[in-house]
């Protein structure tokens, strides 16, 4: 596993994906919602990867988080938080 890399996740920008937030309860796992990522970018302080889905909504993304990616989805999880963050490009779509 790798930590976070800005490059990894420019590929998804424009692309419809499947996103969703995990924590360790596996009894009220969040559901995945679709969404088009338009940018990303590093928080002011450095410490984030921040994935937007407008120009106001985002999740921000530790960089130390722990990184699995293939080319359908990319993950990455916060040991701290105990939380996963998975984006997962949509199937059918025409590239």
């Amino acid at each position: 596993m790798e930590h976070i890399k800005i490059e990894d996740i420019q590929p998804l920008i424009s692309e419809k994906a499947s996103v969703a937030i995990l924590d360790d309860d596996v009894q009220g796992k969040a559901p995945f919602v679709s969404k088009t990522i338009v940018k990303v970018e590093l928080c002011p302080d450095i410490t984030h990867l921040r994935i937007y889905f407008d120009d106001i909504n985002f999740f921000a993304v530790p960089l130390i988080s722990n990184v699995t990616k293939n080319e359908n989805e990319w993950s990455a999880f916060d040991e701290n938080a105990r939380l996963q963050y998975v984006i997962r490009r949509e199937s059918g779509q025409d590239v």
